[in-house]
């Protein structure tokens, strides 16, 4: 008898204008940048052969533009609409909102003490706490605050697909998805930031969740494979969950 479960591709938007000069970038929205959109584009061609049952997105523009290019050129495109989820947006960093991130990360891991290369040890709890303590305003999400927010949507999501064999298709952020791997995976250590565009697939079943890739690019078709036209609109159904 074959186990069902639900396989979560964890997808990073495209490199934004925010990302290209390395500032801080959380509800703020800039656009995808040229490379950003020929990567989604090529991230789509590389995943043409895996039927994709449901499509979510944060609601944050640069997500649903992701999700646009990546299934530009996919068979099943008509059959699915873009359902749009306030819970996957990107920890908000209230004044520190554009700022160097160089500069803000820098200061933080000043301040706890903590090497700022110890990518895999870092503590998520301490960097967004210490994040909110930096901003002047204490506008940003705390850890409980984010967190609190992204659970809600991930079990709406597991919930609505378990024990159905789906491949779901979330495109989120950064940070974002790394804390929801942080939480799904036991002993989860990041060992490097996840890349624009790229997967992060973790397959559950039986209550059980598995990492069964980190930071896939390899599956990118060809850059002269993506052809893009920067103002075309991309007819894909789009809802907001």
């Amino acid at each position: 008898m074959t186990k069902k479960g639900v396989t979560l591709y964890f997808m990073r938007h495209g490199e934004t204008v925010f990302n290209r000069y390395n500032l801080m970038q959380g509800w703020s929205d800039t656009p995808l940048t040229k490379e950003g959109r020929l990567d989604a584009i090529r991230s789509g061609l590389g995943m043409r052969d895996v039927h994709f049952d449901a499509v979510y997105t944060s609601d944050l523009r640069r997500t649903v533009e992701t999700a646009q290019l990546f299934l530009k050129n996919h068979p099943n495109r008509d059959n699915l609409t873009i359902e749009m989820m306030p819970e996957f947006r990107e920890v908000f960093f209230g004044s520190l909102e554009g700022k160097s991130a160089n500069d803000l990360w820098s200061e933080l891991y000043k301040k706890l003490q903590r090497n700022f290369d110890d990518l895999g040890g870092r503590n998520i709890q301490e960097e967004l706490n210490g994040l909110k303590e930096l901003d002047p305003d204490h506008l940003g999400e705390n850890f409980m605050e984010f967190w609190l927010r992204v659970e809600k949507g991930l079990l709406k999501v597991v919930n609505q697909h378990r024990d159905t064999n789906h491949n779901v298709l979330i495109v989120s952020h950064g940070m974002t998805i790394r804390n929801m791997l942080h939480e799904l995976i036991p002993d989860f250590q990041l060992s490097e930031l996840i890349g624009n565009a790229s997967l992060n697939i973790v397959e559950y079943s039986e209550g059980k969740f598995n990492l069964k890739a980190l930071n896939q690019t390899n599956h990118f078709a060809l850059r002269k494979e993506a052809k893009d036209d920067e103002f075309s609109f991309i007819p894909i159904k789009m809802r907001d969950y």
